[in-house]
């Protein structure tokens, strides 16, 4: 952006910016990410901003479709993750208690912290590429394979806990407590 341009004065619309990110998003965190993220925006399109115009209308139109394009992004990944819920819930008939230890396999994936489940995801349920799924998630190759080293070795622990280790507010009911088994 050119600070030689007339009327262009982003820095003064740094509070109006960050007072309509927060009544979108509600969380002052994310809202700081959102007028980041606009203001990236502004800084690669700045050549798409008519000398004259209003610079506040502007930004707050970038940031209104940055705001647009995170919850579509949200609503896509959530799509996703319940068809993968849906598909692990139908796709083996099993037993009783590996259904129960496969939903809490679920579950603990779905515990990952997002940036690992969605690199999981797209690496062992979508099949993309290592190179696919950093160019779709828009991150090095290198930090998508260590996402999903992170996010396996976490599962890896899950597992090897066995169910014992994660059912323990089932108990045994009647009886004598004589019949050891």
């Amino acid at each position: 952006m050119n600070a030689k341009t007339p009327g262009f004065n982003v820095i003064g619309q740094l509070a109006a910016l960050r007072r309509y990110a927060l009544s979108l998003v509600r969380n002052p965190d994310d809202a700081e990410d959102l007028v980041h993220d606009a203001l990236v925006k502004a800084y690669e399109r700045q050549g798409t901003f008519r000398t004259g115009a209003n610079v506040r209308n502007w930004l707050m139109s970038i940031l209104h479709n940055a705001h647009v394009d995170r919850l579509r992004q949200r609503r896509s990944m959530q799509r996703r993750h319940d068809g993968a819920a849906e598909v692990a819930e139908t796709a083996i008939p099993a037993n009783q208690d590996h259904s129960v230890r496969l939903t809490q396999l679920r579950n603990a994936f779905f515990t990952l912290p997002e940036e690992q489940r969605a690199a999981l995801h797209l690496v062992a349920i979508e099949e993309l590429s290592y190179q696919e799924a950093a160019t779709a998630l828009g991150i090095p190759v290198g930090t998508l394979m260590s996402r999903v080293a992170r996010a396996r070795e976490r599962l890896r622990t899950f597992e090897q806990s066995g169910p014992s280790a994660t059912v323990t507010h089932l108990r045994i009911v009647g009886g004598t407590g004589d019949d050891q088994q």
